[in-house]
């Protein structure tokens, strides 16, 4: 036998793991698979687990099959573990074994989401395969009901395998049969569950006349909320010309075992454009969708929900005048006047964010399509990440790709002020999303409408940016800020969605957190989103409080839907952070107090840092509030070589010491360190250094170069600034801001964004060395490499270190002018020794510096010249 010569052969190959819920038999010993269920039309989901039987026609053999069911969420629960024992036969090629899990009674045990069926054969794991409950209500898939999906239109293209550009096609209602290859069902889905994430399968069938089934393709997709429309391709064919026999075929639409449309068509001898006629098994007659298909409301019956909606009263009314004059002029164009301009339907939105534009934006898309000027009057959101691409070449494509989602409605640009963040920089790729919308709006195919939103001062930028965008967007409408009585009325609306309602208390706590919102709202304020959000965060302390009593399952639905004033009271607009409880390091506190005062000079300094360790001492021990008292965020301005980058780190030992520090370390960066060469990726960058430093402490240096443009013109470095100021608010105590510079250019740099100066409390200012503290440092240098200097050098030193100081300017090096002077002193000393005998260098001392090394080193101004382009000077013989 061959499990007896060959041990590790193995008596079947796995074929396929499908699902279904009907038991009802199809030909073939097949059944209704699929891979979505609706909640309240299931019982059983059934696992159909099949493989080939390598004992074919040799002999019975007995198979051992496990079969598990999980339910996934964040993690696998497991619902079901079914083991089997089967007689495998010698007769049978393909073994099918087929279990199911549920309860007899529909709706009652599946819930909506994710599940997986899991099969074993002889303790192997052959397969994995999920499928999906969903949940559209009831009665989502009765009486020829359908609560997920509507089919908007359905159409047929002629292609290669690899599909054609939506550009490229061409609609058919016949097809030749000598030239087709695969035939295409372009099919626009209208999402019915708008308000949902859920998976949609849908099964697109091709018959011939005879009803044989000529091809099936089967489109899983997922839908996110904020897709009103769906469209899919799916063919079926050869790339072999021929392969479509002289016939009349459908191609039907199926969904969750329900058909939801079907079109005829015919292959024969000639191709004939056009729609071919659709067919839905609720309608007895046929029905063809085409670009001018009506909607049911009236123009009325539109502008009475634009009326419906809270506030926007100038919204409304200059939405109503231009639909008026829309009207008009079409009015005049059927009088038989010539109306040379074509009717723009493209605006601009201006206003702050949760004031209703992009609904508005759907209204106006109902709207245009009633008047005839749009084929469907869906809305698709883009923002700037969705159009531009990161190199040369991929913007084009993309935007292409959102205009053609978006043709038959409106395309709504959501920050559009931020395609055109710089009008020098030649390398940002907004310009070219720009470039590309301007000719569609111009001279493209029409049926799109395009909609640019924004912030009022921003979205005036972006006009300015272009010549050509005023004359494109002729339509300006400005979104003010909701009032608080407006507010209140939007969180009514709000409580209605959410199935909860306020005591009276509760309300009145709620419009005094709105109007307080209110009066301190910025240009961030969230408007009707901030609402939305204080009904949510009551509705969590609800659903706390309630699991908080003993029995919750015996409350009546009034208490679990009314919210009460500690709901609303407890809700945390802006959480403070509380303090780690990190207890004060005694020693590294004194450890890093005595390396402060071992710095030579400083004094104003340290005694500065010295006042603060002991304010923030205080509000430890007193258990006060450190990190929402101070930020913490410290300015080290002085030339260069005073100590700024050393005093930094000793700063942020002292910070760990104190216990306010999580980590202790300072990452250190400058302008290259945060600045990216191309749009959009200095925010990234810049993100990346400040989570390195999250827990301690970001040293800029240099930090003014971020406000200067470059030599391109590109504000690259504003980026970086903005991304940190961010960083600085939202993380707040989490992580600590140094900034070090020369005093002019920080000056400059607090004053070139007004967040600046307000985020950075503390500044130490570091004054140059005088003579006697440069003469400290270099015989401490000195000290370091282990060199004495005879007293006749020390003197000179001292002497050419008081000229240094007295011819200082702002180029001035500091302690690093001291360095190169300790550096050269020492290249001549090794100089002297190496020009003597070893015997020579017996009697003589190898670390003492003596008068002819420093030599050199002239108090003669007229012997060296300031570079005022670097630090520091250099010999004018050199």
């Amino acid at each position: 036998m061959l499990s007896v010569r060959y041990p590790d052969f193995k008596k079947f190959k796995f074929r396929e793991l499908k699902f279904y819920a009907s038991t009802e038999w199809l030909a073939d010993n097949k059944k209704k698979y699929r891979q979505v269920f609706d909640r309240w039309d299931t019982s059983y989901v059934y696992a159909e687990l099949s493989f080939y039987n390598k004992y074919f026609d040799i002999e019975d053999w007995d198979v051992e099959v496990e079969l598990r069911c999980y339910h996934i969420k964040k993690t696998r629960k497991e619902l079901c573990t079914l083991p089997f024992k089967r007689k495998v036969s010698k007769y049978d090629n393909i073994v099918y074994i087929r279990e199911g899990w549920g309860n007899k009674a529909d709706g009652t045990f599946w819930k909506k989401g994710t599940y997986a069926w899991e099969a074993f054969i002889e303790g192997e794991k052959v397969a994995s395969k999920y499928f999906y409950v969903e949940d559209a209500g009831e009665n989502a898939l009765t009486n020829g009901n359908n609560a997920y999906i509507q089919v908007h239109s359905f159409k047929l293209y002629e292609g290669p395998y690899d599909d054609v550009m939506e550009d490229d096609r061409k609609y058919y209602r016949k097809l030749d049969a000598n030239d087709t290859r695969y035939i295409y069902a372009e099919i626009m889905l209208k999402n019915v569950h708008f308000d949902k994430l859920w998976q949609c399968e849908l099964f697109v069938k091709f018959y011939n006349e005879a009803r044989e089934l000529k091809g099936q393709v089967i489109r899983l997709q997922k839908i996110e909320r904020k897709d009103e429309y769906l469209k899919i391709s799916a063919g079926w064919g050869s790339n072999v010309k021929g392969s479509w026999r002289k016939d009349k075929y459908t191609c039907e639409l199926v969904f969750m075992d329900q058909m939801l449309s079907a079109i005829s068509f015919e292959v024969g001898e000639v191709f004939e454009e056009g729609a071919p006629t659709i067919y839905h098994p609720s309608n007895s007659a046929p029905l063809f969708f085409s670009p001018s298909e009506e909607i049911t409301e009236s123009f009325e019956e539109l502008m009475g929900k634009l009326d419906a909606l809270v506030g926007l009263s100038e919204i409304k009314q200059k939405v109503r005048e231009h639909a008026r004059y829309i009207q008009f002029l079409q009015l005049r164009k059927n009088a038989g006047f010539e109306e040379k301009e074509s009717i723009n339907v493209h605006s601009v939105f201006i206003g702050n964010p949760g004031t209703g534009k992009t609904t508005v934006a759907k209204m106006m898309g109902r709207l245009y399509r009633k008047m005839g000027l749009l084929s469907i009057g869906h809305v698709h959101v883009v923002d700037r990440v969705d159009l531009v691409g990161e190199y040369i070449g991929q913007t084009a494509p993309k935007v292409k790709e959102a205009i053609e989602k978006a043709r038959g409605g409106v395309l709504f640009l959501d920050e559009a002020y931020a395609l055109a963040r710089s009008t020098e920089d030649t390398k940002d790729f907004g310009r070219e999303v720009i470039e590309i919308l301007m000719k569609e709006m111009s001279d493209g195919k029409g049926d799109l409408a395009v909609i640019a939103a924004g912030y009022p001062k921003e979205m005036g930028k972006f006009l300015d940016s272009n010549t050509g965008l005023k004359s494109r967007f002729k339509h300006v409408f400005e979104f003010t800020d909701y009032l608080p009585q407006e507010l209140t009325q939007i969180a009514w609306y709000a409580c209605q969605e959410k199935e909860v309602k306020l005591t009276t208390e509760a309300k009145a706590r709620l419009d005094e957190i709105i109007t307080n919102g209110f009066r301190d709202r910025d240009r961030s304020f969230g408007n009707a989103r901030f609402v939305y959000d204080l009904i949510e965060k009551a509705k969590i302390n609800l659903g706390l409080r309630v699991m908080s009593n003993p029995a919750p399952d015996s409350l009546d639905m009034d208490t679990l839907q009314t919210i009460h004033f500690e709901d609303v009271a407890n809700i945390e607009i802006k959480p403070n952070r509380e303090l780690p409880l990190i207890p004060i390091d005694e020693e590294l506190l004194r450890e890093s107090i005595q390396e402060l005062n071992r710095l030579i000079g400083l004094e104003k300094v340290r005694s500065q840092i010295i006042e603060h360790v002991r304010l923030v001492r205080y509000y430890r021990e007193t258990n006060r509030d450190v990190l929402n008292s101070f930020f913490l965020h410290t300015v080290l301005i002085g030339n260069p070589g005073t100590g700024k980058t050393t005093v930094a780190r000793i700063l942020t030992k002292i910070y760990k010491a104190l216990g306010v520090l999580e980590r202790g370390h300072m990452i250190e960066t400058d302008r290259q360190g945060l600045v990216a060469g191309f749009v959009g990726q200095t925010a990234t960058k810049t993100a990346e250094k400040i989570d390195e430093a999250m827990g301690g402490v970001l040293f800029i240096d240099e930090a003014y170069s971020l406000s200067q443009k470059s030599n391109s013109g590109n504000d690259f470095g504003d980026e970086a600034i903005q991304t940190i100021l961010k960083r600085m608010e939202d993380r707040r105590g989490q992580f600590f801001v140094f900034v070090a510079g020369y005093p002019d250019n920080m000056e400059s740099f607090l004053k070139a964004n007004p967040g600046l100066s307000s985020r950075f409390d503390k500044m130490l200012k570091f004054e140059d060395y005088n003579a006697a503290d440069l003469l400290k440092i270099a015989l401490q240098m000195l000290e370091e490499k282990g060199v004495l200097p005879a007293p006749e050098a020390e003197e000179h030193l001292a002497n050419y270190m008081e000229f240094l100081f007295n011819y200082r300017d702002k180029y001035f090096g500091n302690a690093r002018t001291v360095r190169q002077v300790v550096t050269e002193a020492i290249k001549n000393q090794n100089l002297r020794l190496a020009s003597l005998s070893p015997d020579e260098r017996e009697n003589i001392s190898s670390n003492i510096l003596i008068l002819e090394d420093v030599i050199d080193f002239k108090s003669d101004s007229s012997s060296f010249m300031f570079n005022k382009r670097g630090i520091g000077f250099r010999r004018s013989g050199d």
